[in-house]
């Protein structure tokens, strides 16, 4: 390391950390040009030091992420700013980019010699796409939200509005004919009943009042009789020993999940009958809900999840739980979630 770049006093301790420091330093001049660089900065962007020293901070650096670096740059240069940070992409010497954490600032040579810029770069990369994932999740959770009002919206709209409407002229007619009522009171009955209950099946499937007033065991249960003669589908259901009293956030995690995973098994198993099962123990409670179908390749859906699945195990890890899938093409699909009991209000 050069006595001419560096400062002598303290020259060792410097050195030494200068070479064992975990974050990639670098000593530029005030144009933005390497003079030296230690080994953990080599390493992130794949140079040897020699290959590094002379080259411009711009040479490996994204692009698109230079302009914001470049302006507080210049500030730093002409002294408005003695110190500035920021996060950016940098591209190793191969191609490969990774996320950096930049830190500079302006070293003012009391010798009266030409100032100096020290950059310190933290690899930030796992955080990053970190970051990016969950902000892509609750993208799409939001997405998925506004998509399941519009269902809702149509359904009210579409189908029960313009069935009340029909209903409602049907009675203005008969009260222009009493003599025809007779004979069509029990047809109007009967449609006032299956719009009252399809409105009651809507109802539940936004909040199950029967999951507060009676627990996850009755909710479940209805749930599971309700979709029965909704999708004209079978379900093998079976509850086993399950706590008196559930946390209202566990009964409704596993509600949800219940919904979620009968709602895609009948769209996607190809088969008409399920199984599900709720059971809980000492310190677990447990529910699988499992198909006879056509299944999936489980290595390609762990890269590429259907919203459906990314929100079943948000809602579990939200309650240290496990969610898993099981499938396998022409061999059915299993979903388990999982929550510990005993860790849930700790």
């Amino acid at each position: 390391m050069s006595s001419q770049v560096l400062p002598a006093p303290g020259m060792q301790l410097f050195h030494y950390l200068f070479e064992q420091a975990s974050l990639g330093i670098a000593v530029e001049d005030l144009e933005g040009k390497l003079l030296v660089a230690n080994p953990a900065l080599c390493s992130m962007l794949g140079y040897r030091e020699d290959e590094l020293c002379g080259m411009n901070c711009s040479d490996f650096a994204n692009a698109e992420d230079s302009e914001d670096d470049w302006a507080l740059f210049q500030q730093l240069r002409a002294g408005v700013i003695d110190r500035y940070s920021l996060e950016k992409r940098y591209v190793r010497k191969h191609g490969a980019q990774f996320w950096g954490r930049l830190n500079v600032s302006l070293w003012r040579n009391g010798d009266g010699g030409a100032p100096l810029v020290f950059a310190f770069v933290e690899d930030i990369t796992n955080r990053k796409l970190s970051e990016l994932a969950l902000a892509s999740v609750s993208r799409r959770l939001i997405e998925a939200q506004e998509r399941e009002r519009l269902r809702i919206s149509r359904e009210l709209h579409d189908d029960i509005s313009q069935r009340i409407a029909l209903l409602a002229n049907n009675l203005q007619q008969l009260l222009e004919d009493p003599l025809a009522a007779r004979g069509r009171i029990a047809e109007l009955q009967k449609l006032t009943a299956e719009i009252a209950a399809d409105i009651h099946s809507l109802s539940h499937e936004l909040h199950s009042s029967q999951l507060r007033i009676l627990g996850i065991a009755a909710a479940t249960k209805s749930f599971c009789q309700e979709f029965e003669t909704q999708q004209k589908v079978e379900i093998d259901f079976r509850i086993g020993d399950l706590p008196t009293a559930l946390p209202p956030d566990i009964s409704l995690c596993f509600f949800r999940v219940l919904q979620e995973s009968l709602h895609n098994a009948a769209k996607h198993s190809t088969v008409r009958h399920f199984e599900v099962r709720l059971w809980g123990t000492s310190s677990e409670i447990h529910l699988t809900v499992s198909d006879s179908g056509v299944g999936f390749d489980d290595e390609a859906a762990k890269t590429s999840r259907g919203l459906g699945l990314i929100s079943m195990e948000e809602r579990l890890k939200m309650l240290n739980g496990t969610f898993s899938v099981e499938s396998r093409p022409q061999h059915g699909t299993t979903i388990h979630a999982r929550v510990p009991f005993s860790s849930v209000g700790e």
